[in-house]
């Protein structure tokens, strides 16, 4: 079979259990889970490719693939479904030499696929995550990288000096050259933290991939094998500052902030961008969303197809969502297909998709500015019964 040599191709690892986000994940891959009413934390590194002009995207999946391989399906959503594009859904599978089995680790991953790689003869491959936030040219990356004669670029945001030691931190010269690679120092010696985002010459990293694979006391990962090895090296290495907005979403505390920051008539992450930018998603054709006269809205997101009848202050509400009459909906997250019935209170949480809260029942509570906010969440499906109380905090 023919296919067409690409100067640059991504590869999306996507395979993650995301056993932070807990319950949210039980059933679910952590890129599958939705965010921001309509989406899924995919769709971000998806449209970014396709904003970039990167049409060829190998999406590496394992844990729970079966939702996410169906919401990928062919990639028409993302225009990634032409003659000369795709994303290819790429889990693990047996070879021939007998390497294989699940992927062990981020370099483990990409050493799989080297096969899929190699049909496309790529000059650049970019690397990317698929549990991250943001809008990102990785064209302007890539044309940063190959202006700087590099083997391996990495982008990096600048993080408070009390959470460097959270990241892998890369210290590097005035010319943005990058001399050392320090993964989650106790004592970090900069703020340019390792976004998780690589854009490597494929000669390069094949040869690494190959060595780092038979490498026996290799934990197969980019940033404690792969980066440190090719430094170790002498091959030239840039950062690559970005400024906008990124939120890693592997925590339910960090899920539910990056959510809150899409409400506010100056949002923190603004969705309303232009063509150049858009979010792209699979959406199933719903009618408009109903609010009732008697219902009351302020400073929040409703999706299509839902229905309000209660009160909903700044709150997500997705897809297909019913509140009920006199229930009252503050500071949370409430996933496709959610029902809260009548006279039900939900207060900072995260209700999982097509979960149900019953009638007069209670999830979370308020907090003042003294107190550490409690995100009290439900699985998928969860049913709250009538009358409870699901405490902050707690999870069902």
């Amino acid at each position: 079979m023919y296919f067409q040599k690409k100067r640059c191709i991504a590869m999306l690892l996507a395979g993650g259990q995301g056993s932070r986000l807990k319950v949210l994940t039980e059933k679910t891959a952590k890129p599958a889970v939705p965010f921001g009413g309509k989406y899924r934390i995919i769709d971000f590194p998806l449209s970014n490719c396709v904003n970039s002009g990167i049409d060829t995207v190998g999406i590496l999946t394992q844990y729970q693939p079966l939702e996410l391989n169906e919401y990928i399906g062919n990639g028409q959503p993302w225009g990634l479904n032409k003659t000369h594009s795709c994303a290819q859904v790429l889990p693990p599978y047996e070879r021939h030499d007998k390497k294989s089995g699940w992927y062990k680790g981020t370099a483990n991953a990409i050493y799989q696929n080297i096969d899929f790689i190699e049909r496309y003869n790529p000059e650049y491959v970019v690397i990317l995550s698929g549990d991250h936030i943001y809008k990102m040219d990785y064209a302007a990356m890539v044309a940063y990288h190959e202006k700087n004669h590099a083997s391996c670029t990495i982008a990096v945001r600048t993080v408070p000096l009390k959470e460097a030691s959270r990241f892998g931190i890369l210290n590097t010269n005035p010319d943005n050259s990058i001399y050392e690679f320090e993964e989650k120092p106790k004592q970090p010696k900069s703020t340019n933290a390792s976004m998780g985002i690589y854009v490597f010459n494929w000669d390069v990293l094949r040869k690494a991939l190959i060595a780092d694979e038979e490498d026996e006391t290799s934990s197969n990962d980019f940033g404690k094998n792969i980066i440190p090895k090719l430094l170790s090296e002498g091959h030239k290495m840039m950062a690559y500052n970005f400024d906008g907005y990124w939120k890693d979403v592997g925590t339910i505390d960090s899920l539910w902030e990056a959510n809150m920051d899409l409400l506010g008539k100056e949002p923190a992450f603004n969705l309303q961008g232009n063509e150049q930018d858009k979010i792209y998603a699979r959406n199933n054709a719903l009618p408009s969303s109903y609010i009732d006269a008697n219902a009351k809205t302020v400073n929040c997101f409703i999706a299509e197809g839902s229905e309000i009848y209660g009160t909903v202050r700044h709150s997500i509400i997705s897809i297909g969502c019913t509140v009920g009459e006199g229930a009252l909906v503050e500071d949370s997250v409430v996933m496709p297909g959610v029902v809260i019935e009548p006279g039900a209170i939900v207060r900072n949480a995260i209700l999982g998709e097509d979960s149900h809260v019953g009638r007069n029942a209670v999830v979370g509570g308020s907090f003042d500015a003294t107190e550490k906010r409690k995100i009290s969440v439900t699985s998928k499906g969860a049913v709250l019964e009538t009358n409870t109380v699901l405490l902050p905090g707690d999870m069902l």
